[in-house]
Formats: structure tokens, C-alpha cells, sequence
């Protein structure tokens, strides 16, 4: 008796264990695949979300750089002048000696004094330059007479710029005789060095032993003495 329905449970452990080995076997055919895990990451997207990343770390890196760049002067920046530095950070201009090209000349006749000739003597446009204290160099005829001074001593360097003028007068004779040198012209010069004397109509005048003053930023103060 025992034996029959053992072999009855036996009979229904095996037709229990087919039915779910076939209903296994259907849910694998009909497409329900294993869920992937969190690490599978398709190639497809990893690639699209590598390339989001790479053009965000781009633009943030443009957006730093535009905002630290500095202007430079060479394409439209502030560029600071030349000259020299006045200790505070800023630029002052750095002023030339004259020279008597840098230099527009002119001249009259004045009748103080017994008669002489005022130089007056102006910048060119857009140059300052300083003409220094000590005698202008004004030479007469082939031979290089020049004049010596009017004065006992040295005065004032004069800044040209502008309409700033600098006087000094001639007086090509100082003498009380008959003799000396007629000529129509005179060579001015800044010192005895410069490179570039002018020659200065001043009409028929006679020339012994002549005579100029230092620079003055008054023609009045220009009148020479014998």
C-alpha cells in the first residue's frame, strides 16, 4: 500500500517539475531579456555624454580666458606715452636742447641803443625744445667774426614751445670809428656746436667788433650795451 502511493508522488513531483521547466523555457523564448547592470553602459551613449562634457569644459574655458585676457596695446588697448617717469607712474615728456633747425627765426631793426638787431626765435610747430644759458652764436662775413657778449653774465635757459618767443639782440657795432665790414646778413647759431646755423637777412649794416645778449622772453630785456 505504502509502495502505490510513493510511486503516485513520484509520478506528480515529475509532471510538477516538466510543467515549470516549460514555462521557463517559454518566458526565455518570447523576448524578456535579463536587465542590464548599472555599469553596462551602451558605447553609443557613453560617447554622447563624453562629448557633452568636453564641449562644457570648452566653453568654461573660453568664457575664463575672455575674462582674464588683458588688452593689449597693439590692437586697440591703452598703451602708455613715451618720456620719462615722474616717480608716480606717470610719463613726462622728455625736452631737447634746440637747435637751430627745430627753430623758425626772424628778425628787425630796432633803434634803441644807437641801432641793433632784435633775433626773435620761435619753435616750429609740434616741438619743444630748450634753448640753453648761454650766448646765441652769431657769426658775421667769410671770415667768422662773432659776436661777444652784451652782457656780465649768463642768464635763463628758455623753454620754446607754442607761442613762446626768446629775444636777444645784436649790436654789430661798437665802436666810434668809420672802419668795419659792410653786409646784409648774419649766422645764427645755438652755440658753436650746432650742426645746422641759419643765415638771417638783416639788410646793409656795418660790423665791428659787434655784440649780443643772452636769450630773453622779453624784447625789452634784449637791448644790447657796448
Amino acid at each position: 500500500m505504502f509502495g502505490k502511493r510513493r510511486k503516485a508522488f513520484l509520478v506528480s513531483a515529475a509532471l510538477v517539475g516538466g510543467a515549470l521547466l516549460m514555462t521557463a523555457c517559454q518566458d526565455t523564448e518570447d523576448g524578456a531579456a535579463p536587465s542590464a547592470s548599472a555599469t553596462d553602459v551602451p558605447a553609443a551613449g557613453a560617447a554622447g555624454a563624453d562629448a557633452s562634457k568636453g564641449a562644457d569644459k570648452g566653453a568654461d574655458k573660453g568664457a575664463d580666458q575672455g575674462a582674464g585676457q588683458e588688452p593689449d596695446a597693439k590692437d586697440g588697448g591703452s598703451a602708455e606715452g613715451s618720456g620719462a617717469d615722474a616717480g608716480d607712474g606717470t610719463k613726462v615728456p622728455v625736452q631737447q636742447a634746440c637747435g637751430a633747425n627745430d627753430i623758425s627765426w626772424s628778425t628787425r631793426s630796432e633803434s634803441q641803443a644807437g641801432g641793433y638787431i632784435l633775433i626773435m626765435a620761435k619753435a616750429k610747430q609740434g616741438i619743444t625744445c630748450i634753448l640753453p644759458a648761454a650766448l646765441p652764436t652769431v657769426a658775421f662775413g667769410s671770415d667768422g667774426t662773432e659776436a661777444g657778449p652784451a652782457e656780465q653774465s649768463v642768464g635763463d635757459a628758455v623753454t620754446l614751445s607754442g607761442a613762446t618767443t626768446a629775444y636777444a639782440g645784436v649790436n654789430p657795432k661798437t665802436t666810434d670809428t668809420d672802419g668795419g665790414k659792410e653786409l646784409d646778413s648774419i649766422i645764427v647759431g645755438v652755440g658753436n656746436e650746432d650742426p645746422d646755423p641759419v643765415s638771417l637777412e638783416v639788410g646793409t649794416i656795418t660790423v665791428d667788433k659787434p655784440v649780443v645778449t643772452n636769450w630773453h622772453t622779453a624784447p625789452a630785456d634784449a637791448v644790447p650795451s657796448a
